[in-house]
């Protein structure tokens, strides 16, 4: 079968090369789907499995524009922000899940859909497991030093104090693995823990903009087409003279070419601005999102 498990090694050429330098590596791998963990750009997003709809938007969304970005997304399959985190990743890109069960059991049962779809999209099922190995529970706690070993860098989204994801903060530390956690409301339990990691040293960050930033990503331009009905005659024509000319132009160099009155330029100008289909820079205006 496509998706039969594949046995690799520490030995073998294509164990994951991040993983072979933590401290307590698995000496053993099942893999299913992909076999080529890459060597860059892979980031764990773990949290609570009772994730609230902002905890689970924020790692839905931070995947997705990771992923767009070439990263990989590592997580655990689990429910709460570890779903949300591959759902957001298979919008853009490839994501793998770590099991804390054998590698043909899925864990939760209603996450076996989700694992079958991150297949599908070239993704991975990985397990230090195999069907003849017994249970046990803190397995899966110590499934959380693979995720993180994975992965460059480990964010956490929503961890209460007894929360697995803190476990998966601990190794990444111990892994020398930067950890980045998303503070919340001090009175909400989802964050006690997060603000623990916090407090111990973790970076903080406040958006999906300082993940990038402190990871020195530069976010892909964002394409987007505007309607050519929500553009007045004069935007229009400004549009049309930037997309001829393919280079930043002055303001005076706008009202030349559209032939227009200079102070029709610079409200037309404003509003493309404030649409974001135009951008500024230096005093030369530029098209953006458009």
């Amino acid at each position: 079968m496509m998706h039969d498990a594949v046995r690799i090694t520490k030995d073998d050429h294509n164990y994951p090369a991040l993983l072979r330098e933590i401290p307590n590596p698995p000496s053993r791998l099942f893999i299913r789907g992909e076999l080529a963990v890459p060597k860059d750009k892979t980031i764990a997003i773990v949290g609570t499995r009772r994730a609230t709809n902002t905890g689970l938007k924020t790692a839905e969304e931070l995947a997705s524009k990771l992923a767009a970005a070439g990263f990989t997304i590592i997580s655990g399959l689990a429910i709460g922000i570890d779903s949300a985190a591959h759902r957001g990743a298979l919008k853009s890109g490839k994501t793998v899940a770590i099991l804390g069960t054998d590698i043909n059991s899925f864990y939760p049962r209603s996450n076996e859909q989700l694992g079958l779809e991150i297949l599908r999209r070239g993704g991975s099922i990985i397990s230090e497991y195999d069907s003849a190995d017994q249970f046990h529970p803190q397995n899966f706690l110590l499934r959380n030093r693979i995720i993180s070993g994975l992965s460059q860098a480990v964010v956490i989204i929503e961890a209460p104090e007894k929360s697995g994801s803190l476990a998966t903060a601990r190794a990444a530390a111990e892994q020398g693995r930067e950890v980045f956690v998303f503070p919340g409301p001090a009175n909400n339990p989802n964050y006690r823990g997060s603000h623990a990691l916090i407090r111990d040293g973790a970076r903080l960050v406040d958006s999906i903009e300082d993940v990038f930033s402190d990871l020195g990503i530069i976010l892909p331009k964002e394409s987007r087409i505007v309607n050519p009905n929500d553009l007045g005659s004069e935007e229009a024509a400004i549009v049309s003279v930037l997309r001829d000319a393919a280079i930043g132009l002055h303001i005076d160099k706008l009202v030349e070419l559209t032939r227009l009155q200079p102070q029709t330029v610079n409200t037309a100008i404003a509003t493309l601005v404030i649409k974001e289909a135009v951008k500024e820079e230096n005093g030369l205006y530029e098209l953006w999102k458009i």
